[in-house]
């Protein structure tokens, strides 16, 4: 970790300035964080609520379930920590986040209406002349 004197007020307020303002991530790091903001695996809030000026934000990245880990290409120096983000990337991570959830919602409601038996006991007569067809 990088220490600084208290003596030199100068350097702490460069130092606070830089975290003010965050950090952007690279295409690919901010393409595997999209895409764990989307499964709901990212936590966010601004760095500094208080301060107009701070558009930063606090991102931590949680690891993703068991068959996500297997599939998904993820940076070990990005998941399970936290950062600050750059203020723009930030705003972006939290659209894909309401997407995300949205989406997902909209796949839990389907699947709350979908009927399973029907699909696979009972053909409808659609379905009928197109075996036939078939056959």
């Amino acid at each position: 970790m990088k220490s600084l004197k208290v003596s030199n007020l100068g350097e702490i307020r460069n130092e606070l300035n830089k975290y003010k303002k965050g950090k952007k991530l690279d295409i690919r790091q901010f393409n595997q964080a999209a895409r764990l903001a989307w499964l709901g695996k990212a936590v966010m809030q601004p760095l500094d609520p208080t301060d107009a000026e701070c558009n930063a934000y606090l991102m931590y990245l949680d690891f993703p379930e068991a068959l996500g880990e297997k599939i998904l290409d993820l940076d070990e120096d990005l998941v399970g920590r936290i950062h600050i983000l750059d203020g723009e990337q930030g705003d972006a991570l939290l659209e894909t986040m309401r997407n995300g959830f949205n989406e997902r919602a909209k796949l839990y409601q389907e699947l709350d209406k979908s009927d399973f038996y029907f699909r696979h006991f009972y053909a409808s007569d659609a379905d009928k002349d197109a075996q036939k067809d078939e056959g």
